[in-house]
């Protein structure tokens, strides 16, 4: 009896976090609403513990090599090569990441479909229930992905959908942990009836870490760069690292970690310190931020006063002596009056003719202590403003301690 009353306050807890997970009651009992959900199909990546989005290990390299052993006799072998290469290419589309089959006995990716007790202590439960798992990154079994065989497997809506399946596993198998959110391929129960397009924002969010290279890779490139305040903001893609001036460390993360409000990457961004505000442009829409806030809602890029065919920037950035701001686009650029909030008449001019020494498309731009540096991929040129000349190149991942 003593260990029946021990193990049920467990149960318990554990019937209450599966609950607070899906959005039910956190009641602890198992209602009707609870016991649905835990006949549904779903991925068996085990136990309410794992279920996160927040990210595990990741892979060391952007080629993954991926190979099928067994096969289901559901479908078509041919079928299944095809279905398997799909959902591949749903995470390879949203990221930097390759994915190669290879016909040896090795690969990162070992996919198989078995039945029951297959070897790696997590036995498959017969139809429905767990449809499949898969390891996070890792080697030996890490990445390794397997599907249930006692299930239907087809490429329609009968059945188990495979290719549905398989991307949610491949997921995993990138680092990748549940969601909360059921528009989420990563959502641990199945619905076969998705949109064509399988990743939602937050998937393709939560991918962007695992595969982020090192930032001290010599071909470091960033998006945007800006002071805010005592730090430097680096962006790239939707990842951001924020590095105080007077100190060495570097906080990292997703933009949404730091910046709730803006689910988008970052082209171009720039500080007004004399209004302790810094303004993130995304396409044609850009966020005012005061401190960590985003304040109010995105507003037009033509609120600067730019021509209507003008839909995007390159790098902007804010001269303190002049109290302009320089907007950099293709080969030319715009000087904005940040005290009269007008355009400067005459632009836009060629960034050639009056940044001599910088003849490129500029990704990102900084002012600091007289100087503009220019961001061009990996370079930064460092330009004296007042003497009009490039006086040095640096290595972008220079400005992370690199």
């Amino acid at each position: 009896m003593g260990r029946t009353k021990r193990s049920r306050p467990f149960f318990t807890s554990k019937v209450k976090d599966m609950q607070i997970f899906f959005g039910l009651n956190a009641t602890g009992v198992l209602d009707s609403d609870t016991l649905e959900i835990m006949r549904s199909p779903r991925c068996g990546v085990p136990d309410v513990e794992e279920y996160s989005h927040l990210q595990g290990t990741r892979w060391n390299k952007n080629i993954l090599t991926y190979r099928i052993g067994r096969y289901t006799r559901d479908l078509h072998r041919n079928t299944v090569d095809s279905l398997v290469k799909s959902a591949f290419s749903v995470w390879a589309s949203a990221s930097s990441l390759t994915f190669v089959r290879s016909h040896t006995r090795t690969a990162d990716i070992m996919v198989e479909f078995v039945t029951y007790e297959h070897g790696d202590l997590y036995p498959f439960d017969g139809p429905r229930g767990t449809l499949a798992h898969a390891f996070g990154p890792g080697p030996g079994v890490g990445g390794d992905t397997h599907f249930d065989d006692a299930e239907y497997w087809t490429a329609g809506e009968t059945g188990m959908n495979l290719l549905v399946v398989a991307a949610h596993e491949f997921g995993h198998a990138l680092g990748l942990k549940h969601s909360r959110n059921p528009d989420s391929l990563m959502y641990p129960t199945y619905r076969a009836s998705r949109s064509a397009n399988l990743l939602s924002i937050e998937d393709v969010g939560s991918l962007l870490p695992q595969i982020m290279q090192n930032k001290c890779a010599s071909d470091t490139t960033f998006d945007a760069v800006s002071t805010v305040g005592d730090a430097t903001f680096f962006f790239r893609d939707r990842y951001l690292w924020i590095k105080h001036n007077e100190h060495d460390d570097i906080k990292e993360g997703l933009i949404t970690n730091f910046m709730p409000k803006i689910e988008t990457s970052i082209d171009a961004a720039f500080w007004v310190p004399r209004r302790s505000a810094a303004y993130l442009i995304h396409e044609s829409m850009f966020w005012t931020v005061k401190g960590s806030l985003v304040r109010g809602k995105p507003r037009a890029l033509s609120h600067f006063g730019f021509p209507a065919w003008v839909q995007d920037v390159d790098a902007a950035v804010h001269i303190v002596k002049t109290g302009r701001t320089l907007f950099f686009m293709h080969d030319i650029y715009w000087s904005y009056n940040e005290n009269r909030r007008v355009m400067d008449f005459g632009y836009p001019k060629y960034i050639s003719e009056d940044f001599p020494g910088v003849n490129t498309t500029i990704n990102a731009a900084v002012y600091k202590e007289g100087f503009i540096y220019f961001f061009d991929g990996p370079q930064v040129y460092k330009y004296d403003y007042a003497q009009k000349q490039v006086v040095g190149i640096e290595k972008a991942n220079s400005w992370l301690g690199c």
